[in-house]
């Protein structure tokens, strides 16, 4: 079902992209070499998008991993940002043309809508309005996102979009095993003496193998598809298909693993287990067994066994020990702090700090995008530098807008989780396994996001792209 809006109003394209034109060719004939070439990149790229608006969120898809490094000099604006404006001014511009918008349903937009008017409401408690108005922009942004990809993305542009995603993806993978072999990359990422925590281009190895996380369970998914499928039928370009993404799923999962973060590893378990259990009922009863078969081992020589060093690698077992310091929750105020168990304490000072900006401000929280602002008169003794976050998503939206922000969360979130349930189930099997994936980097994200905050250089666009995909036929 969809609906749809004639327009009896004539667009005067033709004149404006005469006037257009000239004042280019002005500015290029005087402009320096360097400014010629990116206004007439940027220019190509602009006359791509108002032809066919799907192109935008092409860009959009390749961009994610780079935007930090594409800021423009003024406002903290990046190609990003200025790529969704040209995306929705080209699908209005194109409704004008044709003199007919078409509106395909968007399934979240009330938990959606109301997530995001909640975020503009905690922002009357807001110290700072010049961060917490960007913040509140973010999420606008993936609401638009998400409906463009809605309008745009037919059957052969989704697979465009996703091929984008899954590229950059890669592309990032690759830059991490490159700093993780070749120790490329600042000190206190050092690993073993040996090696170096990949971080991509995200300056932190968290928020890179964050970003790799949200597409890991997607490759996965659709590669179990396609290898399936070929089973069944032997029609090699399903093989082709098949083992092409799990090439892609193999290169994910590995920048993850290079990156050295306990929460993306945890999270990562928890979604192919998703993944997997929800491919096939033979592999659901297999995976039980092996869970099953994994606590018994490592509880019946001793709660430690499996960290120990006996059933894993000694480096391995050692970073996955430290997740104990957060189960056993020292006072960070009060514990010796050490070069090992640093990042736990500063974590916990961190989610204190946001503990208590949510017992003073229960409601409405501190504001949006306001947690670094208040940090300062919450700070444990010894912790007194914020993080930009509480690395954890739960406690900064309790921290940042109170218990009406947090439940507009989390309603949009198991909203969410049950789309992506009963997409999982439908007849086209293209896209149910990309719902299964889609289902699978929720768990991902819901698990991670209790050690991070995943929601940062414009990764989320990633989970509104996919949402997005998943809605359209």
């Amino acid at each position: 079902m969809f609906r749809a809006i004639t327009l009896r109003t004539h667009s005067p394209i033709k004149l404006a992209g005469i006037a257009g034109a000239g004042a280019l060719i002005l500015f290029l004939s005087i402009a320096p070499l360097r400014w010629a070439f990116a206004v007439l990149a940027s220019t190509a790229v602009a006359i791509l998008v108002l032809i066919r608006p799907a192109a935008g969120l092409l860009g959009i898809a390749l961009l994610i991993p780079v935007s930090q490094l594409l800021s423009i000099p003024f406002g903290g604006i990046t190609l990003v940002d200025l790529l969704i404006g040209l995306t929705l001014v080209a699908w209005l511009m194109s409704g004008v043309w044709h003199r007919q918008i078409t509106l395909h349903p968007a399934r979240l937009a009330w938990p959606l809508f109301v997530f995001v008017w909640v975020g503009a409401l905690s922002l009357t408690q807001a110290t700072s309005w010049r961060e917490g108005v960007p913040e509140w922009l973010k999420w606008v942004e993936f609401a638009l996102v998400y409906v463009l990809a809605i309008q745009l993305l037919d059957r052969r542009w989704r697979w465009y979009v996703m091929a984008g995603l899954f590229l950059a993806g890669v592309g990032q993978a690759v830059l991490g095993a490159y700093q993780f072999l070749r120790q490329a990359g600042p000190e206190a990422f050092v690993l073993m003496g040996r090696f170096m925590r990949a971080y991509g281009t995200f300056r932190q190895p968290n928020p890179y193998a964050g970003y790799l996380g949200y597409l890991a369970p997607v490759a996965v998914s659709l590669s179990l598809d396609r290898l399936k499928l070929w089973w069944a039928v032997r029609v090699w370009r399903n093989l082709v298909v098949g083992l092409a993404y799990g090439c892609v799923a193999v290169a994910l999962v590995g920048g993850i693993i290079m990156s050295w973060s306990q929460g993306a590893w945890l999270g990562l378990v928890a979604g192919l287990l998703v993944v997997v259990v929800l491919h096939s009922r033979w592999a659901a009863g297999l995976t039980c067994a092996l869970i099953t078969i994994v606590i018994l081992v490592a509880l019946l020589p001793g709660p430690g066994f499996l960290t120990s060093g006996r059933m894993l690698p000694p480096s391995i077992a050692g970073r996955l020990a430290e997740l104990a310091n957060y189960v056993s929750a020292p006072d960070p105020a009060r514990s010796e702090i050490t070069d090992e168990n640093f990042s736990v304490l500063e974590r916990l000072a961190h989610w204190a700090a946001g503990l208590n900006m949510f017992a003073d401000h229960p409601w409405l929280g501190v504001g949006i995008g306001n947690y670094a602002v208040a940090y300062g008169r919450y700070a444990l003794p010894h912790w007194y530098e914020p993080l930009g976050h509480a690395h954890n998503v739960y406690l900064n939206f309790l921290a940042e807008t109170g218990i009406l922000g947090t439940a507009a969360f989390a309603s949009l979130w198991l909203a969410s989780i049950w789309h992506a349930l009963r997409q999982a189930g439908q007849a086209d099997r293209a896209r149910a396994a990309l719902a299964i994936g889609l289902l699978g980097t929720l768990i991902y994200l819901t698990v991670h996001n209790v050690f991070d905050n995943l929601f940062v250089h414009h990764m989320q666009l990633q989970l509104a792209l996919l949402l997005g995909m998943s809605e359209r036929g």
